[in-house]
């Protein structure tokens, strides 16, 4: 039976644009997407063409339409998310002034550095909740501001990514709440705060920052224009989603009403998310992190993202794919990935530590240094590729764990996993052990998009408000709790002091590497 209203969520990431169609009990009905590229260049540029971020978008949502049958006309609302961080600089007649710089672009380390040694560092910190780093739009835009300034003359306003599309669909400058705070602002209000602008030095660029929206309660219609390349329905309400980090982890339960709940995205990167109330929030004074605020009122995730998640078991089957290659044995990464769990099975437990540090970006959780790189520990010669596997992901559980303990002293009481590696129940078992709780795995598909979506339906009024919305969507696609397993959680913690103890003692190396 046809549904006869759909939201459509659109999430665009750093490779992939995909459109998704739900109905309003949440079911999936149909996924699109369309291939997004960025490029790297000389020091440490990651760029993507906002042009064609545009486009691709337009592809998506035409494809979908070629998947559900009059979708234009079923269509009620339509919600955006979108990589968070980096800076999408436009100009006159809302034109791009360049090639946006993303999250991976790591220019601004040095502006990074002088920034977290001047006087006003901490009350930036205080206020927004969240560590200076190389990703986000504040560093990047005090970077240009120092070395780039014609392209900050060039700017009528800055925007992430999300809003550069809600832009080209509603023809409105707008950020929303989540971004706006944690990069500008203050998480107990969601607003800009002056004393932040000017801890980045920026002050004079305090009229590039576009208002604030919040997409539970304002929708704008979608533009005549917008509808004739997307072939939506003019005037259909167009909700702007929060950062795609906090879509996906509402649409993956990190917050259904109990407490202490958390969400782990394992993907290429790894994002932890851990549901608190204002009064609950922790600032470590490592000064680290993220305070990322949710839509649903009096609640935030503290966040730590590490740069590389499984992009490390990546880049380890990569180079056995690469070997086979080289001696004429032909093999793929898919059929490299279904041997995980025999590795996994197969190897001992904890006998090695890897530190997964592989992205050429460093790391920014929990801790922040654009030089961080990879390393084992431990190896001896009768270790076998499959130890290594075993060891890289229990690095990456290591990290997830790294990550909590800089968000307070408790551990979450209960892990909520999405992302594609976790379909894996032995992988499930490391990262249930080396974090220390049980793991509850989500069934949504496209989380991102379902929680940009969640957002629209309450917009719309088709729920009250979050908590009812959240019923709905998503409590019953959450499996039954994994407890972690006693013996193997013990020897992790046992194993965990020394992990930390390497990870402070690394930086001096890679110092001394950068050299050459």
């Amino acid at each position: 039976m046809e549904s006869s209203d759909i939201i459509l969520g659109l999430d665009s990431g750093t490779s992939v644009v995909k459109a998704v169609a739900f109905d309003l009990q949440g079911r999936q009905l149909a996924c699109a997407s369309t291939r997004n590229h960025y490029y790297r260049s000389a020091g440490g540029a990651a760029q993507q063409s906002m042009t064609q971020t545009w486009q691709d978008a337009v592809a998506a949502i035409r494809k979908l339409s070629e998947r559900v049958d009059n979708l234009a006309g079923r269509v009620v609302a339509v919600a955006v998310t979108a990589q968070g961080d980096g800076s999408w600089l436009v100009g006159k007649d809302n034109k791009p002034v360049d090639d946006a710089w993303i999250w991976l672009d790591a220019r601004a380390a040095p502006t990074v550095d002088w920034l977290n040694q001047q006087p006003q560092a901490r009350a930036r910190f205080t206020a927004t909740g969240t560590g200076l780093n190389t990703c986000q739009q504040g560093a990047q835009l005090a970077h240009m501001d120092r070395h780039y300034p014609a392209l900050l003359a060039q700017a009528e306003v800055v925007m992430h990514c999300k809003d550069w599309l809600y832009l080209n669909l509603t023809g409105v400058r707008a950020t929303d709440p989540s971004e706006a705070s944690f990069t500008f602002g203050n998480f107990r209000h969601g607003q800009y705060d002056e004393t932040v602008i000017e801890a980045l030095g920026l002050t004079h660029h305090r009229h590039l920052l576009p208002e604030i929206v919040n997409g539970t309660q304002i929708t704008h219609p979608l533009t005549r224009a917008a509808a004739e390349l997307t072939g939506l329905r003019a005037g259909t309400p167009i909700a702007l989603g929060y950062v795609d980090m906090a879509m996906t982890a509402l649409g993956a339960g990190v917050h259904t009403g109990e407490a202490h709940t958390a969400c782990s995205i394992v993907g290429s990167t790894g994002v932890h998310l851990r549901s608190v109330t204002l009064e609950e929030v922790w600032l470590n004074p490592a000064q680290t992190g993220y305070v990322i605020p949710l839509p649903w009122p009096g609640y935030v995730t503290q966040v730590q993202t590490n740069m590389a998640s499984t992009l490390n078991l990546d880049w380890l089957l990569n180079l056995a794919s690469d070997l086979l290659r080289n001696f004429g044995c032909e093999t793929d990464h898919a059929r490299l990935v279904q041997q995980i769990d025999r590795w996994l099975s197969e190897a001992q437990p904890a006998s090695l530590l890897f530190h997964p540090y592989i992205s050429l970006a460093g790391e920014r959780g929990p801790f922040v240094n654009a030089d961080a790189r990879a390393s084992f520990t431990g190896l001896h010669y009768q270790h076998n590729f499959g130890d290594l596997v075993r060891g890289v992901i229990e690095g990456i559980g290591m990290a997830a764990r790294d990550c909590y303990q800089a968000m307070g002293s408790t551990l979450p009481g209960e892990i909520r996993l999405t992302g594609g590696a976790v379909r894996s129940q032995p992988l499930r078992q490391i990262l249930s052990a080396c974090i220390g709780a049980p793991v509850r795995i989500s069934q949504r598909d496209e989380a991102g998009a379902a929680g940009a979506a969640m957002m629209a339906a309450v917009a719309i009024g088709a729920y009250p408000s979050m908590a009812h919305c959240v019923e709905t969507w998503v409590r019953p696609l959450l499996d039954d709790a994994e407890a972690p397993d006693p013996a193997l959680m013990q020897r992790y913690q046992q194993l965990f002091p020394t992990y930390q103890q390497i990870r402070s003692d690394l930086p001096a190396a890679w110092q001394a590497l950068k050299q050459f």
